[in-house]
């Protein structure tokens, strides 16, 4: 059973039957079916398809928030803005997805060579729990304006929302099989993988879990698109502005509860502005509320499951026993729900656990610098590659960006996804990229023709 705990209370929600291996069976036949006529449908038809879409999203936003607050604990204001990003992202797809793949002239010996962008056909997505509609269209939408369907595996915590989700393309009667729901266990999702008529895979989740779907992908010979885990470093130096630092990297590090990849998690302070940079922190981030996350002023809700919340009580114990201070939170709450405070740990050195592994919660963690030069080699010192922001003045921040090893790089400015802009990781933080012009091509057959007679 797909089963859903409402983080707010630690009780069942609903338990949801997965699709047995007949239903499987059909939904892959319909994607495959489905992809002929697709692919060869105009940028305007599916554009109409994916703005249909965006406009019933918005039209249910009450509704789709609602759904990630009880399955996973998004306070309501930010389940709302989720909802929103997701829309935009349909609308941005659809305006200029024909434009990302306009068909590339090449001069060679031929009369004519040129490189043009074909669907591949069915691509499985394997999203996690945490954004549950933004992940479900960052990766859909630019899959299907390539001309592809759409299989979404989403995580078994939220299968409402999944459900949800699916049924919003049979709403505005999209045609059959373009993207669908695949309500399967965990173990179930090796057979899909490996199946023919499956073309390439993307996977957002642990570094864990990654490395498996890549690997199995691989001895399929299948293309595979990873965003994995990260471990962040926001970088303040001596010049920066430390109000407006303070302020945005503590919005970055408790967006949903701290359940983000791409939240600053390791905040490397110049050891001038040191001691001023940790008031400033623990002012702000001790002004928060944690609270039910259905409430319009909560600003942290629960940490999504239980098993989580006591992995993350276990990395900020043993920091803290490894020397490093707790100036906020460090304890388990002793009420109902899955709840961690917001917790700020400081004087946090390069070998502590904090530092080392990835934290997916409320926990903000402060490292000391002794030079601008040794904040971007402790920022480096991570076999994560996520996303980084450098806080200094403009000129030094990007020669400092072109030295950070991340996929991502904000200058003077918050850490974010935009549907605009390519983002992804290296090293241990993922393979390929998302959105932008460059996610779109991740999905492509970039198909070179060489039209003949050679020129002499």
């Amino acid at each position: 059973m797909l089963k859903a705990i409402n983080p707010t209370t630690g009780k069942l929600l609903h338990e949801v039957q997965p699709a047995s291996h007949q239903q499987v069976e059909s939904i892959l036949v319909n994607a495959d079916s489905a992809f002929d006529d697709w692919r060869r449908t105009s940028f305007t038809d599916r554009a109409k398809v994916l703005m249909d879409v965006a406009r019933l999203m918005r039209d249910d936003i009450d509704q789709l928030a609602l759904l990630m607050t009880e399955e996973m604990g998004k306070p309501i204001r930010e389940a709302r803005g989720e909802v929103e990003k997701a829309a935009w992202c349909a609308e941005h797809y659809a305006e200029h997805a024909e434009g990302y793949l306009k068909t590339d002239v090449l001069n060679s010996d031929a009369t004519s060579s040129y490189v043009q962008y074909l669907p591949l056909g069915v691509i499985l997505g394997i999203l996690p729990w945490n954004a549950p509609v933004w992940l479900a269209f960052r990766f859909g939408a630019p899959t299907l304006m390539a001309g592809n369907t759409c299989l979404m595996k989403h995580d078994p915590h939220v299968p409402a929302c999944a459900e949800a989700i699916g049924k919003l393309f049979e709403r505005v009667d999209a045609p059959a099989g373009i993207f669908q729901h695949l309500p399967i266990e965990t173990d179930k999702v090796e057979a899909v993988i490996r199946d023919d008529r499956v073309q390439a895979v993307s996977f957002t989740g642990s570094e864990k879990a990654g490395g498996i779907v890549a690997s199995i992908a691989a001895s399929e010979i299948k293309h595979s698109v990873l965003e994995l885990g990260g471990s962040d470093p926001a970088i303040v130096l001596a010049d920066a502005d430390l109000e407006k630092a303070a302020d945005t990297i503590t919005l970055s590090r408790v967006i949903n509860a701290g359940q983000s990849c791409i939240a600053a998690k390791r905040i490397i302070v110049e050891a001038s502005v040191y001691h001023d940079m940790v008031e400033l922190l623990e002012k702000k981030l001790g002004a928060l509320r944690m609270g039910d996350p259905r409430e319009e002023d909560t600003d942290i809700g629960p940490i999504a499951r239980e098993d989580l919340r006591d992995n993350l009580h276990r990395q900020v114990s043993e920091t803290i026993d490894a020397g490093a201070r707790c100036l906020l939170g460090g304890e388990l709450p002793e009420f109902d729900g899955y709840f961690y405070p917001v917790t700020l740990l400081v004087d946090v050195t390069p070998d502590m656990c904090a530092a080392r592994e990835e934290t997916f919660g409320p926990v903000a963690v402060v490292m000391k610098a002794a030079s601008a030069d040794d904040a971007l080699a402790m920022a480096n010192d991570s076999r994560y590659g996520l996303a980084a922001a450098v806080w200094t003045d403009t000129k030094r921040g990007e020669e400092i960006a072109a030295k950070l090893e991340t996929g991502q790089v904000a200058v003077n400015g918050i850490v974010k996804t935009d549907p605009r802009l390519p983002s992804g990781g290296i090293k241990r933080s993922g393979i390929g990229r998302e959105l932008g012009p460059h996610g779109i091509h991740e999905f492509v057959n970039a198909q070179q023709v060489w039209v003949g007679p050679a020129r002499g």
